[in-house]
């Protein structure tokens, strides 16, 4: 099984189960419909467990490139199908996995026009998301990164709210122009290196002053995925239109490319200029930290509130990647597989009792324990998740960033640390005016509680949450000797830019 090509099944099977719904031919509506969602479910769940084998047989003792996967695709210029995951990549591509059958399900009855459109569009886009994580040519993560902006473009666009197609335009212009200059980078390198090959790429050693011009070109795109401060302002209005499962989507994977860029691109391939930047990203961290947090502060859309806060807590994750340190990289990389999976999970709750009474706005809602308090529980625990308190995944990812960054610069991390009490702040009031408190309104009195199915997805999301705040070890075991290595390569190559000068 080793020697399978598992990257190449868990980018396909999606492709494939998207044309098995495509060719569904039914005179009755609601049975095609209902086959779209089984055969995408079943399609998500395979995928989910060709990426757990994956991980179950890695091998966390080297930091080269496992289950790599190389063929010949534009032979004239070099260009490669180039697969391959170490540490840092693989539970990216699971956590993928792990959210796409949760969509899925919190969509099943949400989502009722277009069902097999819908369905082929989480399909496409999950193939395309283990895709970004696992191309080690620049050509083939370019396509996979481009091409994600489609499915996510339409299901916003398409099944969002009635600002739908503005902000569905906003996310495609925001994402498109950053890219562009990545192109220009990607374009760059080849013609200085002749090869589109990563692992070649992060060993090219590129001069000083081409460094920064490089670093500034992947800086526009990433950045915007992201989203960094001041360019951010696509993510509250995309997340406000998109449906739940899109919101889901969108804050759990969609916002880690630009994190994983910088650390799969802009440290071993510049790290001189890295260094040389490290300040200016401190800087703009910081300001979304604590911008962010008092803008979430006085939101009034549930939904707003938590995409200010994922700005937020992405700032942790590009403080503890520029740290350019082991305990900050791996806490970067820690916070954004955690963040995947609360922010999702807030998003789900607020998806929950806007199915039953149509309206974010938390001054409608109060006493919700009275009523629901199994979605009471399960909203406490993700709140306090996000929050970062110890024994869930938010504490272990914050504290390993605030350990990188006090190594690396000790006003960056008390500054940092402001954003922990605002955070406490923003979701302990929202949680106290939703849940707590007498009823508002007479449609509160007669809301039902969780269902089966929401449960079947709430579960799991639960298990992780705790499970990666009691015992980190699996999660950082992986990815510890990927990372070290990447912090060798970013000392070595500074070291080197020095030597020469």
């Amino acid at each position: 099984m080793i020697d399978a090509p598992l990257l190449s099944l868990a980018i396909f099977l999606p492709l494939v189960g998207a044309a098995f719904i495509l060719v569904i031919r039914n005179d009755d509506e609601a049975k095609a419909a209902a086959n779209a969602r089984w055969t995408a479910l079943w399609t998500s769940l395979v995928v989910l467990v060709v990426t757990i084998a994956m991980w179950v047989m890695f091998d966390p003792g080297t930091a080269e490139f496992q289950f790599v996967e190389q063929a010949p695709w534009i032979p004239a210029y070099g260009i490669q199908y180039y697969l391959g995951i170490d540490g840092i990549s693989l539970f990216l591509i699971v956590l993928a996995a792990f959210l796409t059958p949760v969509c899925i399900l919190c969509s099943w009855e949400a989502i009722q026009t277009r069902v097999k459109e819908y369905m082929i569009a989480f399909l496409v886009m999950e193939a395309l998301m283990v895709g970004v994580f696992s191309a080690l040519d620049f050509v083939l993560f370019y396509l996979f990164f481009e091409a994600m902006l489609i499915p996510m473009f339409l299901i916003i666009g398409v099944w969002g709210g009635p600002r739908r197609i503005y902000s569905a335009f906003k996310f495609f212009l925001y994402t498109l122009v950053g890219s562009v200059l990545l192109l220009v980078a990607l374009l760059v390198m080849y013609h200085e290196t002749g090869t589109t090959s990563i692992p070649e790429l992060m060993n090219a050693g590129f001069g000083e002053d081409m460094q920064r011009w490089l670093w500034l070109a992947m800086f526009a795109s990433f950045a915007v995925k992201v989203p960094m401060w001041p360019v951010h302002t696509w993510l509250p209005d995309a997340h406000v239109e998109a449906p739940t499962a899109g919101s889901v989507i969108l804050a759990g994977v969609l916002l880690k490319m630009g994190g994983y860029g910088f650390i799969r691109f802009s440290l071993p391939m510049l790290p001189e200029a890295s260094e040389f930047f490290a300040p200016f990203i401190f800087t703009l961290s910081i300001i979304a930290i604590i911008y962010t947090s008092l803008v979430a502060l006085v939101q009034q859309d549930m939904k707003k509130l938590i995409a200010y806060s994922s700005v937020a807590h992405m700032g942790f994750v590009t403080i503890g990647i520029f740290s350019m340190n082991q305990q900050g990289i791996e806490g970067g990389i820690y916070q954004m597989l955690s963040h995947g999976v609360v922010s999702a999970a807030l998003f789900l709750c607020v998806g929950v009792i806007y199915d039953r009474i149509h309206t974010r706005e938390i001054s409608h809602y109060g006493g919700l324990v009275n009523r629901m308090p199994r979605y009471a529980f399960i909203f406490m625990v993700f709140m306090l998740a996000s929050v970062g308190l110890p024994g869930t995944s938010g504490f272990v990812g914050e504290f390993l960033v605030l350990v990188g960054a006090f190594q690396a610069n000790t006003w960056v991390a008390l500054l940092a640390t402001t954003g922990i009490i605002l955070g406490a702040a923003y979701m302990l009031w929202l949680y106290r005016r939703v849940v707590f408190g007498e009823f508002v309104h007479e449609d509160l009195k007669t809301i039902v509680d969780c269902n089966k199915r929401e449960l079947i997805y709430f579960v799991p999301l639960l298990i992780a949450v705790i499970i990666m705040g009691v015992w980190p070890a699996p999660f950082l075991d992986v990815m510890h000797v990927s990372v070290e290595h990447l912090v060798d390569q970013v000392n070595g190559g500074t070291m080197l830019a020095q030597s020469a000068e």
